[in-house]
């Protein structure tokens, strides 16, 4: 059965992309823990980023270090945080979120955006910031 992750990635369940490559895509949280949080995730279905493929794990974190500047950018942080914590979806998946301080990554205190005009504001301003720092080829189109 697919997961959750896999059924966004083919689009049989809404997802706003930023990030499409053959390996991996990336796509806004739902329930963001500041705008602009982000899923990185290989189109591969892994379970636990402990038992993936060393160069499928290296290829994510590229993306999330692309998505990390473009967070920063987007959105001007300081810092851009990341987080693997996988309890939520048994699909690998890297969160990547702008950071002004650690209360950042308390993922206990994100709860789902009702406003989808925020959510694709989000999704438009990463897109545009992605672009711009050099990464268009992989820049989902809206």
């Amino acid at each position: 059965m697919p997961t959750l992750f896999t059924r966004i990635i083919d689009r049989e369940l809404p997802g706003r992309f930023v990030w499409e490559d053959p390996v991996a895509v990336a796509f806004l949280s739902i329930a963001p823990l500041r705008p602009g949080h982000t899923l990185v995730v290989p189109r591969a279905e892994v379970d636990d980023w402990t038992t993936a493929d060393p160069e499928l794990l290296d290829h994510c974190f590229r993306v999330a270090g692309a998505i990390g500047r473009g967070v920063r950018h987007a959105f001007d942080a300081p810092r851009a945080g990341l987080l693997i914590a996988g309890l939520e979806v048994p699909h690998l998946h890297i969160h990547v979120s702008p950071l002004w301080e650690t209360e950042d990554l308390d993922v206990t205190s994100a709860s789902v955006e009702e406003d989808q005009d925020a959510l694709e504001d989000a999704a438009q301003r990463l897109r545009r910031a992605l672009t711009g720092l050099g990464f268009a080829e992989a820049v989902a189109p809206n």
